[in-house]
């Protein structure tokens, strides 16, 4: 496995890879009719792309294969506070340490370095996983909010 940067012309693998996930992994949590909006709305190449401009956007690959992705941002434009996004690993990779490595490489990244406070507004699916690599609720707030996600983060 071997991690690296976005490029634009991963944006459609990505974007299968990440509607794979959601349909297989995260429907247990969310309405097909969700994952569907997210999908068409949020996560196609498109937005991707456009997620890749003002992020820095990693991929996980296995030999030539995408596999996973995160990404990690400024925070609202702040200068000390940064946020984690579209985190995903394809369900057949799941359990192995993939998610870990993802984690690990956007915590070297310069935005978490810099940050005095990083956010990951973390799915139902994947909240216990990020508490686990020392993410918390943020302000105590351990309830899913109107996106049906749970606040999380980590103070440095």
């Amino acid at each position: 496995m071997n991690i690296r940067k976005f490029q634009p012309e991963d944006a459609q693998e990505l974007a299968d890879v990440i509607a794979e996930t959601l349909r297989t992994t995260n429907i247990k949590d969310y309405s097909p009719e969700k994952i569907e909006d997210d999908i068409k709305n949020n996560l196609n190449a498109e937005k991707l792309i456009e997620r890749s401009r003002w992020t820095n956007f990693y991929v996980v690959c296995d030999e030539s294969r995408i596999i996973g992705c995160g990404a990690i941002g400024p925070y609202w434009g702040s200068e000390d506070e940064s946020s984690l996004f579209t985190i995903f690993v394809l369900p057949g990779y799941q359990g192995r340490g993939i998610g870990r490595m993802i984690i690990e490489t956007l915590e070297q990244d310069e935005y978490f370095l810099r940050a005095k406070r990083i956010e990951i507004p973390a799915s139902i699916t994947a909240v216990e996983f990020y508490r686990k690599m020392g993410y918390d609720f943020k302000n105590g707030i351990a309830e899913i909010d109107d996106e049906q996600l749970y606040r999380l983060e980590k103070f440095r």
